[in-house]
C-alpha cells in the first residue's frame, strides 16, 4: 500500500483507523440489559463494569499519551490496538461475573487510551496549518461514529448468535486499524526527540490557564457525555417496556446508534459556531442546554417512543456541540512541544469524569427507588447535566 501524504487522505485515515479501533467500545452497552439478569447486577454493579472500561483508561493514558511527545503517535496507536484486541477477545471468552467483566473492561480501555489522543497527536502532527482546527472536529466526530458502529455491530450480531461470539467478532476491528496505520502512514521523526520524558509532565500544562479551562471543562463533558453512553441502550429498553411498544420501529441499541450518529455533524458544526461566536462562550451555552435538557430526557420515558427518541436526539446534540470545540481549543492553547503531555491530562481527566458517571448514574437508580422506577431515571438523568452549569458558573463573562 502506498503511504498518504495529502492532507485529506491523511485524515481520513487516522479516522477511519480510530472507528475501526472501537468496534468493542459500546458492545458492553449493548449487552447491559442481557448482562445485568445473567450476572444478577444491581444498578451500581453494572455501572461499575461499564465505568471499568474508563478506570483503565485513566490508567494507562499519562504513559501511552504522554509519550507521543517523544515517540512517533502512529507506532503507540497500532501496539494499542493489540491491547484492545487482546481486552475484548477476553470479556468474549472470559468474562463470567462483575470483577472478570470489569477487568477485561479495563484493559479494553487501556487499549483506547493508545489510539484516541494519540490517533489526534498523529494528526496533529502530520497536518498543520489554518485547516488543523477543522480536521480536529472531524476526528473527535469519528469517535461517535465508532461509537454507533459499536453499537450496531453488537445488537444485529446478537440476533444471530450469543454476545460471546459476537464480541469476539468484535475485536478484530482493531487489528484492521493496526494494520491500516501501520502500512497506510509515514513513520514520523519526533521533534522533540530524546529530550522530551517518558512521563508527562503536568505542571507546565496546569500552569496554562486556558489549558485549565479546556480540561475542566472536558472534564464535565466526558461526566455527561459517557453516564449518557453506558446507560442509553438500558434506559430505551425501559421506557418500551413503559409504553408497552411492541415490536419497535428500532431496537434499543439501534435507537442508541442512531441517536449516538446526529453526535458527528454536532461536534463538528459546533466547532465551527465555536470559531465563529467565542470558544468559551460557545461552550457555555451548549453546557447550559444539555444542563436543563438532561431532566426533559429523563422524565421522556413516559413519551411515546418516537417523541422520547426525538427527546434523546436533541438531549444528545447539545450534550456533543462542544465536544470538537473543547478539544480545538486545547489544543490552540498549547504550545507543541507540550501538546502530548496536554493530551495525556486531558484524557485523563475527562475519562476519570468517565469511569465515574456510569457507577454514579446506576447509584442514583438504585437509591431513588431502582431502573424499574421513572422517578429514578429523571433523578440519574438530572445528574448529567450538574458539572456543566458549575462550569458556566465558573466562567460566566470570560470570553475567548
Amino acid at each position: 500500500m502506498k503511504k498518504l501524504t495529502t492532507h485529506g487522505a491523511i485524515v481520513a485515515l487516522i479516522c477511519l483507523s480510530e472507528v475501526l479501533s472501537m468496534t468493542g467500545f459500546a458492545a458492553y452497552a449493548a449487552y447491559l440489559p442481557v448482562l445485568r439478569g445473567e450476572w444478577s447486577m444491581t444498578g451500581a454493579q453494572s455501572g461499575f463494569v461499564g465505568g471499568a472500561f474508563f478506570f483503565g483508561y485513566m490508567l494507562a493514558v499519562p504513559f501511552l499519551s504522554g509519550i507521543t511527545d517523544r515517540l512517533d503517535a502512529r507506532g503507540v496507536f497500532v501496539a494499542a490496538c493489540l491491547l484492545g484486541f487482546a481486552g475484548t477477545t477476553g470479556f468474549a471468552l472470559f468474562a463470567h461475573d462483575v470483577a472478570s467483566g470489569a477487568f477485561f473492561q479495563a484493559l479494553t480501555g487501556a487499549g483506547l487510551a493508545g489510539t484516541y489522543m494519540p490517533g489526534l497527536k498523529a494528526l496533529t502532527d502530520r497536518v498543520e496549518g489554518e485547516r488543523q482546527s477543522r480536521y480536529i472536529s472531524f476526528y473527535t466526530a469519528a469517535f461517535g461514529i465508532g461509537t454507533s458502529l459499536s453499537l450496531l455491530s453488537a445488537g444485529w450480531l446478537t440476533t444471530a448468535m450469543s454476545w460471546r461470539t459476537s464480541m469476539h467478532l468484535l475485536a478484530f476491528g482493531p487489528l484492521v486499524a493496526a494494520l491500516a496505520m501501520w502500512v497506510g502512514l509515514l513513520p514520523m521523526a519526533r521533534r522533540a526527540g530524546e529530550q522530551a520524558p517518558w512521563f508527562p509532565r503536568f505542571g507546565t500544562v496546569l500552569a496554562n490557564r486556558d489549558s485549565r479551562r479546556f480540561i475542566l471543562g472536558y472534564v464535565c463533558h466526558c461526566w455527561e457525555l459517557f453516564g449518557l453512553r453506558s446507560w442509553m441502550v438500558a434506559f430505551v429498553v425501559f421506557a418500551y417496556a413503559l409504553n408497552k411498544v411492541v415490536a419497535p420501529v428500532l431496537s434499543p441499541t439501534e435507537a442508541a446508534a442512531l441517536i449516538n450518529l446526529f453526535g458527528l455533524p454536532a461536534s463538528i458544526l459546533g466547532n465551527e459556531a465555536a470559531g465563529k461566536f467565542g470558544r468559551v462562550r460557545w461552550i457555555g451555552w451548549a453546557m447550559m442546554a444539555s444542563g436543563l435538557l438532561c431532566w426533559v430526557a429523563g422524565v421522556a420515558a413516559a413519551w411515546p417512543w418516537w417523541l422520547l427518541l426525538t427527546v434523546l436526539i436533541v438531549y444528545f446534540v447539545s450534550a456533543m456541540v462542544d465536544s470538537a470545540a473543547l478539544t480545538a481549543g486545547l489544543v490552540q492553547a498549547t504550545p507543541p512541544a507540550q501538546r502530548g503531555a496536554a493530551m495525556a491530562l486531558y484524557s485523563l481527566s475527562g475519562f476519570g469524569a468517565a469511569f465515574i458517571a456510569p457507577l454514579a448514574f446506576g447509584a442514583m437508580l438504585d437509591v431513588a427507588g431502582g431502573s424499574d422506577n421513572s422517578f429514578a431515571w429523571i433523578v440519574a438523568f438530572g445528574s448529567l447535566g450538574a458539572g456543566g452549569l458549575l462550569w458556566v458558573l465558573a466562567n460566566a463573562g470570560r470570553r475567548g
